[in-house]
């Protein structure tokens, strides 16, 4: 692995673990065994890192969520979707727990993350449209925007509502789960009579998947 990466992997795993303001450059030089001399010769700051990571975010998004085409609704398909939600959180959490901080202080970033959550907005449209088309849901048209703008926004203040909640500062796969869970919840209102045994059946996955990390 290339010396950039090294640095931009580090980071995101120190971000993760303690939260963005806690970790300076030198805490990820030092973890690295590298001089902050030698950081600095890939990176100008910090805020540099997390554009660099920020970048690997927005390539999560734009893949994790593509309309589904010729792939048949089953619950394979579904989990892929749910799983990619729970990965999302959990690689990139340290950015939804200090989500408003981290934009206010990079104006070229916010709108990058603009940007991305427009795509992912529509991204998601699509799947519900498909979704709906396929059978799977009943929702109308002019109710397919508002349910997968309701789906992102609970996706993006997850985290965020968990820590204000709890004395904890740790974010945990449980906790995510149960956003994951959620979302299935929300979803679930829309299903139509053959696609009801196929919520429950998420529903029974991810609640498994929770305790098991309990």
């Amino acid at each position: 692995m290339k010396t950039r990466d090294k640095i931009i992997q580090t980071s995101l795993e120190l971000f993760n673990e303690h939260g963005e303001r806690a970790i300076t450059t030198n805490h990820i030089a030092a973890n690295l065994g590298m001089s902050p001399g030698n950081l600095y010769y890939h990176f100008r700051n910090k805020q540099d890192i997390i554009q660099s990571i920020f970048q690997l975010y927005e390539s999560n998004l734009k893949n994790s969520f593509q309309p589904y085409e010729q792939h048949e609704v089953n619950i394979e398909l579904l989990i892929r979707y749910f799983d990619a939600m729970f990965d999302m959180l959990w690689q990139f959490r340290f950015l939804y727990a200090n989500l408003t901080d981290i934009l206010s202080q990079d104006e070229a970033l916010k709108n990058r993350y603009l940007v991305a959550q427009q795509r992912l907005l529509e991204q998601a449209s699509k799947i519900l449209q498909q979704l709906s088309k396929d059978g799977f849901l009943h929702i109308n048209d002019d109710e397919l925007l508002p349910l997968a703008d309701t789906m992102k926004m609970l996706i993006s203040s997850w985290i965020g509502y968990k820590l204000a909640q709890s004395k904890t500062t740790t974010v945990t796969k449980a906790c995510l789960y149960e956003g994951v869970l959620r979302i299935i919840m929300i979803t679930k209102a829309y299903s139509t009579e053959s696609s009801l045994d196929t919520f429950t059946r998420l529903t029974k996955h991810y609640q498994q998947l929770s305790e098991a990390t309990e």
